[in-house]
């Protein structure tokens, strides 16, 4: 699932931030998120909010990404030709 589709039907609210060297991507799950964690496993980014498990890919052309979740807010940072 791309992050388009994700939020689609997810219902999230996400932006896309385009840099000269990567990008960015949030999502925010809302601030009632008590427990939240991230990790990328081959490409994909997966998403444990309470009980919930999300999971979307990352954009073709993404050489190095680093993730993290604060406050319900997820951050995907990426470099590479996207």
């Amino acid at each position: 699932m791309t992050l388009e589709q994700f939020t689609r039907n997810e219902g999230q609210v996400a932006r896309r931030y385009e840099y000269d060297d990567g990008a960015v991507l949030v999502v925010d799950f809302g601030t009632g998120v008590a427990d939240a964690s991230v990790d990328l496993v081959d490409g994909t980014v997966i998403v444990i909010v309470d009980d919930e498990q999300y999971e979307f890919e990352l954009p073709e052309g993404a050489s190095d990404a680093h993730t993290f979740i604060k406050n319900g807010v997820l951050t995907v940072e990426l470099e590479g030709d996207l």
